[in-house]
C-alpha cells in the first residue's frame, strides 16, 4: 500500500552521515530535480483520494526545481540527494522524504510576505524552499552542530529574510510572532500550546500529531474566526520524536 510506502520512508535512520568520503554529486543536478519534481507530481496524484491533494501547488514544485537539494545532504549521500526517502543528516535528525516536504508546503498555503515559523532547521533545505518561496522565516534547531552547518550553508540568506537559532523549537519564538504558517517537522503527541498562541488569525500549522513511538497523522490546524481551531488529518506518516530543551 501506498500509506505503508510512506511510512518505511519516513522512518528515522540510525547513523550520522554527516561525515564521511565525498561522493559525487549527481551529473546534471537540475534534471535531477526535475526528475525529482516529475516523481512528486506522481506521488501527489496516486496518493490524491487518501490526501485531498492530488495536484501540489506549482510555486511548491518551481522551488524545489531550484533549491539544491545536494548542498544540504552529507558527502556520503550526494548521489541520492534527489531519490525517493528520508537522508539522515544526524543521528537524530532527517531530511525529510521530498514528497512529504512539497507536500507539508503545500498545505501551510505560504504566500509572499508570509511570516512562518518552522521547528528543526536540519541542514536547512526547507528554510532555503520558504525563502524562495518568499517568506520570512524564523527557524529554530536544538542541535547546536546542525545549527553550524546550516548557518554555513544558508548565509547568503541570513537577514530579515531569515533567522535561524539555537533553541527549543516547541516553545516557537514571540519576538517574531505572530505566525501565518507554522511547520513543525517532528512527532508530536499534543497541540504545543506556545505554538498555537503565536499563530495569526487564518494562520495553518502543519504537524506530524500523533504517539511519538507510532504512526502519526500529518495534520493542518487552522485558526478560524472566533478563536475557532479547525483541525484537517491528511496523510498517517512516521517521523522522528520532538526534541526538547536546549536554549530558548
Amino acid at each position: 500500500m501506498r500509506t505503508l510506502l510512506l511510512l518505511a520512508r519516513a522512518s528515522i535512520l540510525g547513523a550520522s552521515l554527516l561525515a564521511g568520503n565525498a561522493v559525487a554529486a549527481p551529473a546534471d543536478p537540475a534534471a535531477a530535480r526535475a526528475e525529482m519534481v516529475r516523481r512528486i507530481e506522481a506521488e501527489a496524484a496516486a496518493t490524491g483520494a487518501v490526501t485531498g491533494v492530488a495536484r501540489l501547488d506549482p510555486r511548491v514544485l518551481e522551488a524545489m526545481r531550484e533549491v539544491a537539494r545536494e548542498a544540504f545532504v552529507p558527502a556520503a549521500l550526494r548521489e541520492r540527494a534527489y531519490g525517493p526517502g528520508p537522508l539522515p543528516v544526524h543521528p537524530e535528525q532527517n531530511l525529510a522524504d521530498p514528497f512529504l516536504t512539497a507536500l507539508m508546503l503545500h498545505l501551510a498555503e505560504i504566500r509572499p510576505g508570509d511570516s512562518v515559523f518552522e521547528t528543526g532547521t536540519d541542514t536547512g533545505y526547507q528554510a532555503a524552499l520558504l525563502v524562495r518561496l518568499g517568506a520570512r522565516v524564523t527557524s529554530v534547531e536544538i542541535l547546536p552542530e546542525l545549527v553550524v552547518v546550516a548557518r554555513r550553508l544558508l548565509a547568503d540568506l541570513a537577514g530579515d529574510r531569515l533567522l535561524l537559532v539555537e533553541g527549543d523549537g516547541y516553545n516557537g519564538w514571540p519576538e517574531r510572532a505572530p505566525f501565518d504558517a507554522i511547520i513543525v517537522k517532528e512527532a508530536i503527541d499534543h497541540l504545543p500550546p506556545p505554538l498555537l498562541a503565536q499563530l495569526a488569525p487564518g494562520g495553518r500549522l502543519v504537524l506530524p500529531l500523533g504517539p511519538t513511538d507510532g504512526v502519526q497523522h500529518l495534520t493542518v490546524v487552522v485558526r478560524r474566526p472566533g478563536d475557532r481551531l479547525e483541525l484537517r488529518r491528511v496523510l498517517p506518516v512516521r517521523f522522528a520524536p520532538f526534541q526538547r530543551g536546549g536554549r530558548t
